[in-house]
């Protein structure tokens, strides 16, 4: 995208550097989190405005404040915002809606007299009607091109048919968790990483699907976005299986580690199990030495061969 002169930039105090004011929008349903440059100051988290995606307009949703970036810090994904939504875009909004209801229910009915092996989860009509998305989940490939040609001469449109998976299927139906919040897709994680069992091996999970398994089947998104907090309160902490100095007196090994509270599990010589803090940890003690004297091995005197 072309990026307007820096002459046309506004200003800051006297040699600041030229910058642009940028804000994150959700420019898609249940989209990613993507860059916007804005010259309206008054814009704020949660106001609809107008901008281009990569289909063509739509309204978006403020996600973030806006704030000054350098122009040598720009992010390479700036895009533009065409407008703040006025009234009259939120009456086409609404009206929008109401074709994508239409199309939810008219879809769903030739899915079922077509008998195809597909799962309708949601329509998405962009701001100017210019094109209508199915989106749908299946578990093999799905010969749709007779439900294309009903859809067409149904809306004059464009149609596209475009298969997700369970993360954005469980996304775009919403839920709560199992911590009894709504699921972190659906209200402020908007890129969906990658998850791994490693995450979930290091904040001390149970590795029990059950346990670790979100609406989708999935592993949790949240353990990855809390991976790296982890990852930072661990720094530091003796591994399990290493000896430690405790203040008390003694010593000891690390059997476990409670990461949000600081604390070690440490398995004293005196057979006891306590909990210490990280800033109470000492040198362990060296262990004894073994005897210098110790037992002559087993077996015949002076060398000699035993008999059979």
């Amino acid at each position: 995208m072309k990026i307007p002169a820096a002459a046309h930039a506004p200003r800051g105090r006297e040699g600041e550097a030229d910058v642009r004011h940028i804000v994150g929008v959700r420019a898609e349903k249940e989209g990613r989190v993507l860059n916007f440059q804005t010259t309206d100051g008054t814009l704020k988290k949660n106001d609809a405005v107008i901008v281009h995606a990569e289909n063509g307009l739509c309204v978006g949703v403020v996600v973030t404040q806006s704030r000054a970036v350098p122009l040598h810090l720009l992010p390479t994904d700036i895009r533009s915002i065409v407008r703040r939504c006025s009234d009259g875009d939120l009456r086409t909004l609404e009206q929008n809606r109401k074709l994508e209801r239409d199309a939810r229910d008219f879809c769903f009915g030739r899915i079922r007299e077509r008998r195809l092996p597909m799962k309708l989860v949601g329509v998405d009509c962009l701001f100017d009607r210019s094109k209508l998305i199915f989106f749908f989940t299946a578990e093999n490939r799905v010969d749709f091109r007779e439900l294309v040609k009903d859809l067409v001469q149904r809306f004059k449109t464009r149609i596209e048919l475009r298969q997700i998976g369970a993360r954005n299927e469980s996304r775009i139906f919403g839920g709560l968790g199992v911590c009894g919040q709504k699921i972190c897709c659906t209200s402020f994680l908007y890129n969906l990483d990658r998850v791994s069992v490693k995450m979930a091996k290091e904040q001390n999970m149970p590795l029990n699907p059950e346990k670790i398994s979100g609406l989708c089947g999935r592993l949790m998104c949240c353990l990855a976005f809390e991976y790296d907090s982890y990852l930072d309160m661990k720094r530091g902490m003796p591994k399990c299986g290493r000896r430690v100095g405790i203040a008390q007196g003694g010593s000891g090994k690390v059997i476990r580690q409670n990461i949000l509270k600081g604390t070690l599990a440490v398995y004293t010589e005196e057979g006891k199990e306590v909990e210490v803090e990280i800033k109470d940890l000492r040198e362990p003690q060296p262990l004894p030495a073994p005897p210098a004297d110790g037992p002559s091995p087993r077996g015949p005197k002076n060398g000699a061969r035993g008999q059979r």
